[in-house]
């Protein structure tokens, strides 16, 4: 899968991932793949998108950016520690922990350009515990081992897939957005690194599976934060990154979004989205 690059997404003064990096890549040319009609069934046709944020902050993974010198802390893992990068992580005390059954802790470090992520999280003694965590290198994209999870089913990261305020406020997103789906196959692709079934049907969307909106699919009744995000969709798209709701895109929690404008996004059908080819998938 091969798209046009533009210049990095930034965020505390480090690149989000190289230009390169297939999250930042515009796949509105890529080919369609053969299966695309069928995987879309699988999730739902006739389903629409939902915004899975807003609510006045109270919806959505919320993130931090801390300082260099920020405390590293110790991290205990309770469920895949073996997939998990060690401790410690500079995650605050007061970290926002993400509302909900996941509660992802997120975290951007400025000068080290460190990403840190953890999934299930509370708070331990003077450092967290977690069932698993991740430290993702903003400057290089190095991705996760194979087979490994990371704070997402996908083994992807959580942070750059995220649909930001700022961006949508600025008036464009530049990289693909994070979705769920309610079944998946036991499988991922490229960018993925993990599978979250053990289902063989094929037809069912595999972790890292990219979809874009139809370039046909009319915008122009959309207005201002929903208009943004499905320009992005048509541009970079979205990638199945963990199990959860169909068709449910994930944005940073915060106050600003306006709910009656990302709820226009249920105006869109599951029909609207074609499957990019992807690569090999694997087990």
């Amino acid at each position: 899968m091969v798209g046009a690059v533009i210049a990095a997404v930034t965020l505390a003064g480090c690149p989000v991932f190289p230009a390169s990096n297939a999250i930042n890549q515009d796949i509105s040319k890529a080919p369609v793949d053969p299966r695309s009609d069928a995987y879309i069934r699988s999730i739902g046709a006739d389903d629409t998108l939902h915004a899975d944020f807003g609510g006045g902050g109270a919806y959505g993974i919320p993130y931090e950016v801390v300082p260099a010198s920020q405390r590293r802390v110790p991290i205990t893992f309770t469920a895949y520690g073996d997939e998990s990068d060690p401790g410690p992580y500079p995650i605050p005390p007061t970290a926002k922990v993400e509302n909900g059954g996941d509660r992802h802790v997120l975290v951007a470090q400025r000068g080290t350009c460190k990403l840190y992520e953890l999934y299930a999280a509370r708070k331990a003694g003077r450092g967290w515990r977690a069932d698993s965590g991740a430290v993702f290198d903003l400057r290089t994209g190095a991705p996760r081992p194979a087979g490994w999870t990371s704070a997402d089913a996908a083994g992807l990261p959580i942070l750059p897939l995220l649909a930001r305020y700022d961006e949508v406020a600025a008036g464009e997103i530049r990289h693909a957005l994070r979705f769920t789906v309610s079944r998946s196959q036991a499988g991922y692709v490229a960018p993925a690194r993990h599978l979250a079934s053990s289902d063989r049907d094929p037809n069912l969307p595999p972790m890292g599976l990219r979809l874009r909106l139809k370039a046909s699919y009319p915008t122009g009744g959309f207005r201002g934060q929903a208009r943004v995000i499905l320009t992005a969709l048509k541009r970079y798209g979205m990638i199945v990154a963990d199990t959860g709701s169909d068709w449910f895109i994930t944005g940073a929690s915060d106050r600003r979004w306006d709910d009656e404008d990302l709820n226009q996004l249920k105006r869109v059908p599951g029909r609207a989205f074609e499957v990019v080819r992807h690569g090999p998938i694997r087990r």
